[in-house]
């Protein structure tokens, strides 16, 4: 199955890491890569500690509000190049790529690759992938699609990320 967690709201990151508590507690093995995303969070902490889940970032700080740099282009490429083999060792029954949307939506990655992976995964591995602005096209390969959306946030009252909520 292929799922996609997109839309303008929080919690897509979230949910994908909830599903991943879910599976790592039913036996599977969880791969996580995490693209455009460098920093450590409270939740890397926690997932290092159950071992049926594994995690690895492709990204640098957050480039959201600048322009990415060669640096990020080739981490995102050194992540997918990682990742098809991940996928092809059959060792994980669930890996979700984390922020992959806005990989795309940067060009760190070309959609027609990710198009391509897509339709190579095998039956019996859940696919996830998360990110604002998912492309039509994946949105349309996938089985599942859930639309995050914003409608009233903190942060526009000049909330900060909190520990252990945002961070």
């Amino acid at each position: 199955m292929i799922q996609v967690y997109t839309g303008n709201g929080k919690g897509k990151t979230t949910a994908a890491f909830g599903l991943a508590l879910r599976a790592s507690g039913a036996g599977l093995n969880v791969y996580i890569g995490q693209f455009t995303k460098g920093r450590c969070c409270g939740e890397h902490k926690a997932l290092k500690m159950i071992k049926n889940i594994k995690l690895e970032q492709y990204g640098r700080a957050c480039f959201i509000r600048t322009k990415p740099t060669q640096a990020d282009i080739e981490s995102a490429r050194q992540g997918w190049e990682k990742v098809k083999k991940i996928a092809a060792g059959g060792s994980y029954q669930v890996i979700i790529l984390d922020e992959i949307n806005i990989a795309l939506k940067f060009k760190l990655l070309p959609l027609k690759e990710v198009l391509d992976f897509i339709s190579l995964i095998p039956k019996n591995v859940e696919l996830v992938l998360t990110g604002r602005d998912a492309p039509a096209q994946l949105i349309q390969a996938a089985d599942l699609v859930s639309q995050i959306k914003e409608v009233k946030h903190c942060y526009r009252q000049g909330v900060k990320a909190r520990k252990g909520i945002e961070l």
